[in-house]
């Protein structure tokens, strides 16, 4: 799995997950209930996730819907 971006925006990550989706592209949201355990100061941010062979296609759909996009290791 790698990373595409982290967040604890509720919406854009429902939004990025149905982008995703219709893309066909399945996308895990990690860290979900860890932020929530955690409390309302949002120091934990939730973490979108692709599988390897969908990263490359999931980056660009994300670029072209205008995202910001964290570089997570040397392959990014």
């Amino acid at each position: 799995m790698r990373e595409l971006l982290r967040t604890n925006d509720a919406v854009r990550l429902s939004w990025l997950t149905a982008l995703l989706a219709d893309s066909g592209i399945e996308a895990v949201i990690l860290d979900m209930h860890t932020s929530i355990v955690e409390g309302s100061i949002s120091a934990i941010p939730r973490r979108l996730m692709v599988a390897e062979t969908d990263y490359a296609r999931a980056r660009s759909l994300l670029f072209e819907a205008g995202e910001a996009i964290v570089s997570t290791g040397p392959s990014a």
